[in-house]
């Protein structure tokens, strides 16, 4: 997973050898015609692909009108075509072996204070689970407990569809990565009925939790699912209770880093990698109704010797994106996105999209950190760059904040709406596959 800043900060996984030519493009509101310089890549065997049966669920054939034109063909509609009301993203779970400490190194690499917890502490035998928290953005790690200590205890879980076998499995398959990405709806229940309708694989059947906050899951891509949360008093997505406003069973915490905060908000979008597009495409707009919110093909981002084809679906207010990457197989250099499926084993989450209100801010905070249990960054781009970039953002970036641009390492990137900062982590984890992108959009001299 790595991790961009924009006027936003992103987090994702992508191969520690890739190119930033070669990274995924940037769904939102970005034009993709000046892409990021080439850093490093690997030459490899073209592999042939083995498609994932559990990437679209129980849905295998494929929209018969489903066509890539790319970007510059590409026209931007919204039909608010939704099947159920979606608010917002409302957080990301990861599974993990050690959620102390995966917690702990989120929360000092990114500046989010870890502010609630559901573990030992709190009565949980099930997991231990702490929630990361800055502005809007939520992350939470969960990891198993012994299953000699929670026998018949089941009902003490915070999170009611936690399964320590099926969590053991997905760290041994996948590693640290999102296990579910969560969002607020209207109403859990009504969510579930109308995805399982239109074809989604149900996981978890609705539940109201402690009879004010429904909860319910399906099928996304891989082993993610795609999880429903809705309360039925709206006033306690704001209250002060973690219990209220997040999930019942969780307490405040008084951890570390408290007084963290590095400027990142929201998240912007949650990338999937899949075996295959179409199917994956067709299966999630039909159980949401999401809409096509952009496309790239492998010639829009500049990977035609290492491909990899994308499309965007976003809910009618456009506040959720979830891109869609395939990889492009037989190409001269293996796809980034090949290597992720291989690396994790299958379709999954390849990097989480994160708003920042700085992204000078945030960079220095994070790189200060870097060598100190945060996050790496990738190689920054030859001076040239940033010599041309006077040329190219002169007139919309002041001297400073070119010079800053370079200090930084950030790259710049620009459209007909504004100019897009970003900048990549190296891989998270140990795996290949794991990296963070933070990113910065600005216009009308927003920064």
């Amino acid at each position: 997973m790595s991790i961009l800043c924009r006027y936003n900060l992103l987090l994702h996984p992508a191969p520690a050898s890739l190119s930033t030519s070669s990274c995924n493009p940037i769904p939102p509101r970005v034009s993709l015609s000046q892409l990021p310089h080439p850093l490093h890549s690997t030459t490899t065997t073209a592999i042939t692909p083995q498609p994932n049966s559990n990437t679209m669920g129980n849905q295998t054939e494929l929209q018969s009108d489903f066509k890539l034109v790319g970007f510059k063909n590409f026209v931007r509609t919204n039909p608010k075509s939704d099947r159920f009301q979606v608010n917002r993203f409302h957080h990301i779970e990861f599974w993990c072996t050690d959620a102390t400490n995966a917690a702990s190194r989120f929360s000092w690499g990114l500046g989010m204070p870890i502010v609630a917890k559901s573990d030992l502490s709190t009565g949980n035998l099930i997991h231990a689970s702490y929630l990361l928290r800055s502005g809007d953005l939520s992350f939470l790690f969960s990891a198993p407990y012994s299953p000699s200590i929670s026998a018949g205890a089941a009902s003490t879980a915070a999170i009611p569809t936690f399964d320590a076998t099926a969590c053991l499995s997905f760290a041994a398959k996948h590693g640290l990565g999102v296990r579910a990405i969560a969002l607020e709806v209207a109403d859990a229940e009504a969510a579930f009925s109308a995805s399982v309708a239109h074809g989604a694989e149900a996981v978890s059947s609705p539940a109201l939790l402690e009879g004010r906050t429904g909860f319910a899951e399906v099928r996304l891509y891989g082993d993610v699912v795609l999880r429903y949360v809705s309360y039925k008093d709206a006033t306690h997505a704001s209250d002060t209770d973690p219990s209220r406003w997040f999930l019942p069973g969780f307490e405040a915490s008084a951890a570390s880093f408290q007084e963290l905060d590095y400027g990142i908000r929201r998240l912007d979008h949650a990338v999937g990698n899949v075996p295959e597009l179409a199917p994956a495409v067709s299966y999630l707009k039909n159980f949401t109704g999401f809409h096509e919110f952009a496309e790239f093909t492998a010639e829009d981002v500049g990977t035609a010797e290492s491909g990899l084809n994308s499309v965007v679906l976003a809910n009618n207010s456009e506040t959720v994106l979830l891109p869609l990457n395939e990889p492009v197989y037989g190409t001269k250099r293996r796809s980034q996105i090949e290597t992720y499926l291989e690396h994790n084993e299958g379709a999954g989450v390849q990097h989480l999209a994160l708003v920042s209100n700085d992204i000078f801010r945030t960079l220095r905070e994070m790189r200060k950190r870097s060598f100190v249990g945060g996050f790496e960054f990738m190689p920054s781009p030859p001076p040239t760059y940033y010599a041309n970039l006077h040329k190219r953002a002169g007139d919309v970036l002041t001297v400073d904040q070119i010079k800053q641009c370079e200090e930084l390492g950030i790259l710049v990137d620009r459209d007909d709406q504004g100019t897009l900062l970003q900048i990549f982590t190296k891989p998270i984890g140990d795996r290949e596959m794991t990296a963070d992108m933070i990113n910065q959009y600005h216009n009308n001299n927003m920064l």
